[in-house]
Parts: C-alpha cells; sequence; structure tokens
C-alpha cells in the first residue's frame, strides 16, 4: 500500500497553522536589532549592538555555561532515580503501586508556586547544616530541578518498559541471569530510546525552569532563563531579544539536522 500524500488543502493550512504558531517567534527577530536601549522595533537603522552586548559582557555566557551544567545533571539524576523507580515498579509490581506513581507524579500535578515554596523553605532548611546544597548553590538549584522534573522521565520511562514482553526477563532469569545481567543486557537495550527522550525532555524541561529558580536562588546563582526574566524586570533590555533569537537559530538549526538524517536514512532504506 503506498503512503497517502496531503492535498493541497491540507498542506495550506499546516502552513497557516504554523506561520500563526510562529508569529510571536518571528515577531522577536526585528525588536532584537534595534539601536535602542529598550525594547522596541527598528524604523530607519538596524543595529547589532545588542549581539554585541552578548559577547562583550561575561555574565550571559557564564548564565548559559550554568544552564548548561545545572540542565544536564539534573536530567542525568532525574532520568537515572525514574529508570529505578519504574523498574522497580514493573519487576516488583507492589500493591501499592497506584499509590507509589500518584506520589512520583505529585510535582507534575501541584501547582508551580506550591513547588516552589516547599523546594524554597527544604534548602532553607539544609543550609541550616550544611553549605552544599543549600540555597542559591548550585547543587541546591540541581535538587530542586531533579524534582520538579523526575515525573516527566518517569511517564516515558514506565511507557516504555510497559511495551516490553515480561517473558524476555522471565527468560533471563531461567537461563541464571544475574539482575544486573538482566537490567543492563536484557531491558534496558529495549527500552533505550525511551530513557534517551526522558534525558532530553528533561534537560529541555531544566534548561527552561524559571519559576522554581526565582525562589531558590539569589545573587549566586543566575541562570541563563533567571538573566533574562532580571532583565525584563529591571529595565527590558533588548538583549533577551538578542538571546532568544540565538536560541531560535540553534533550535531550529538542530530541529533541521535531525531531519535531514531522517530523511537520508529512509532514502538509504528504500535504495
Amino acid at each position: 500500500m503506498k503512503p497517502t500524500r496531503p492535498g493541497l488543502v491540507a498542506v495550506v493550512l499546516a502552513a497557516l497553522v504554523a506561520v500563526f504558531l510562529l508569529m510571536p517567534l518571528l515577531a522577536v527577530i526585528p525588536v532584537s536589532f534595534t539601536p535602542k536601549r529598550f525594547l522596541s522595533v527598528p524604523e530607519d537603522v538596524w543595529s547589532l549592538r545588542h549581539y554585541q552586548s552578548l559577547i562583550d559582557e561575561p555574565e550571559w555566557a557564564r548564565a548559559a555555561g550554568l544552564s548548561v551544567l545545572i540542565g544536564l545533571a539534573s536530567a542525568a539524576l532525574a532520568t537515572a532515580l525514574a529508570f529505578l523507580f519504574s523498574l522497580g515498579i514493573w519487576m516488583l509490581r507492589p500493591r501499592y503501586a497506584g499509590a507509589l506513581m500518584g506520589l512520583a507524579l505529585l510535582p507534575m500535578v501541584a501547582p508551580p508556586v506550591v513547588s516552589a515554596l516547599t523546594l524554597y523553605f527544604f534548602l532553607i532548611t539544609l543550609g541550616q547544616v550544611n553549605d552544599f546544597v543549600a540555597y542559591d548553590s548550585v547543587p541546591g538549584v540541581i535538587l530542586a530541578h531533579m524534582v520538579m522534573i523526575s515525573p516527566f522521565a518517569v511517564v516515558l520511562i514506565t511507557v516504555s518498559l510497559a511495551q516490553i514482553d515480561r517473558r524476555i526477563d522471565l527468560a533471563a532469569r531461567v537461563m541464571g541471569a544475574g539482575l544486573f545481567t538482566r537490567i543492563f543486557r536484557v531491558i534496558l537495550p529495549n527500552i533505550k530510546f525511551g530513557v534517551l527522550t526522558a534525558f532530553l525532555l528533561t534537560f529541555v524541561l531544566s534548561w527552561e525552569e524559571i519559576g522554581v529558580t526565582i525562589f531558590i536562588t539569589s545573587v549566586d546563582v543566575a541562570t541563563l532563563p533567571r538573566l533574562m526574566w532580571m532583565g525584563l524586570r529591571d529595565n527590558i533590555d533588548p538583549a533577551i531579544a538578542a538571546v532568544s533569537v540565538v536560541l531560535i537559530v540553534i533550535v531550529t538549526a538542530v530541529i533541521l539536522t535531525r531531519t535531514a538524517v531522517q530523511v537520508a536514512r529512509a532514502r538509504r532504506g528504500e535504495g
């Protein structure tokens, strides 16, 4: 059966919807070229001064690097924790699996303000007994982000595990495979794409997290979203628009590269 192709009307409607969704993003581009010191659309003169400020002012690069560090650490810890939790539910089938799953997903359904206040007081309390994992510290932010993004990893990994035939694990046990062999040689290879997807999603969620970050940081930890928020709150710095354009370009390049790779693989498969 040949795959059906969308008609002209469907293509036009899809293009219109895409343009409608992209308009707020595209509107940022001309604003980033304004020569003025406040957000405005350039009229006659276009300037690169705000892009230059991203290079000249080291706090932007420092904030971006810190966001990458926190995102990678939070995503790795959240994915590992979610994998162990989901694997335990899948292998042991405890009586209260539903209650345990509900507790694991609680940060996902709780209002962000409630989670932020809870984590704020929790880190303040931890700061009274140690200086490492505390309020306005990088480990403290990593811990808070891990709490907020873990439920999303739990959902993805649980769905991946649900698609595995339990008989392959039973066969491995009958053949004498130990627990670690069954996990890392049998189960994990079958859900590796789900685990990778969970890691990428949690990294993106940690990268853009701002609500909780505002509550648990002050001056020592400034991630890129927090620095952008501070610029909007204090003086509406047009450099924020320049940062947004740079991020849009990076994301677009990643999506186009991924699409090109998929098309190339599909053509090689057809050939």
